[in-house]
């Protein structure tokens, strides 16, 4: 299987990453490093994770030359617009110890779902973004959690086409509408959480689907994104978990599966969307 994804502009994008979130309080750097160890050579960070120091300095200790690492970090949705992001950039290259990011990315579209002026929000950090772009302080620069309607918005006034879309996309949780119109617009999708959550680890079906291929629930959940084109930026906390989620054995899903997939009704969705007040986690409805 071929690594890397060649985004619109020709940066190569790692197709498995390894994402840090609530890589925090000391354990993260350990498990940075053991990511690093195992392989893994795109680290996917957050201003709002606060684990950007850890990050910078598990891979500064990593002795893995900088230039090897696809270094990826995002905007957090309070501070949107012109100024902030630009500020909130250099905070973010300070913290994680290096002077550019591979990719820069809107975290959020909306401060909140009811917000008013999300768009010139947008529009303004976009063009921070922009700049970075110009002046080789980010390699590439995208969105997260951004629906169809939204990079419309943007995209009215862009000088610079988004290449990433970061999506919560799973077994349960496809979201495939968002997920067309991005390739539609070359737009390179990438998913968190892509092995949903307990509830999707252990649906009958994926187990089922799992052992007939010959990989772990988990093994089997990437490949199914991943032979759609799509990047995953998988967590795990033992380095046998990082090494299974990143050297997938080559093999390829039957259609018939695919479309089983694709029909299971919603579960181990996390709750959050752009434009709803957050869904809290209720028994029975499988989010």
């Amino acid at each position: 299987m071929e690594q890397y994804f060649v985004l619109e502009n020709g940066v190569k994008l790692p197709k498995i990453g390894y994402g840090t979130y609530k890589s925090t309080d000391g354990s993260g750097g350990r498990i940075i490093h053991m990511a690093l160890e195992a392989g893994y050579r795109l680290l996917d960070t957050a201003a709002v994770y606060e684990n950007e120091t850890e990050v910078g300095t598990a891979i500064r200790e990593s002795g893995v030359p900088r230039e090897e690492i696809f270094l990826t970090s995002k905007v957090w949705k309070d501070r949107l617009g012109y100024e902030a992001t630009k500020k909130s950039f250099e905070e973010s290259l300070e913290r994680l110890q290096t002077d550019y990011l591979d990719l820069f990315l809107i975290h959020w579209p909306k401060p909140d779902p009811d917000s008013k002026d999300w768009k010139e929000l947008d529009r303004g950090s976009w063009a921070a973004m922009e700049e970075f772009y110009h002046q080789g302080k980010v390699k590439a620069i995208g969105l997260s959690n951004f629906l169809p309607h939204h990079i419309e918005a943007l995209l009215e006034t862009a000088k610079v086409r988004p290449m990433v879309n970061q999506l919560e996309l799973h077994v349960g949780y496809m979201q495939e509408l968002a997920v067309q119109y991005c390739k539609s617009q070359h737009i390179q999708v990438q998913a968190w959480s892509p092995l949903g959550r307990r509830r999707v680890l252990e649906e009958p079906l994926v187990a089922k689907m799992a052992e007939k291929y010959g990989l772990t629930p988990a093994q089997f959940l990437l490949t199914f994104l991943l032979e759609q084109g799509i990047g995953v930026i998988p967590k795990a906390s033992s380095m046998e978990r990082l090494k299974q989620n990143l050297e997938l054995p080559d093999v390829q899903i039957a259609e018939e599966d695919l479309y089983l997939l694709r029909c299971l009704p919603q579960i181990g969705w996390g709750g959050e969307h752009p434009d709803l007040p957050r869904v809290q986690e209720q028994k029975g409805l499988g989010v």
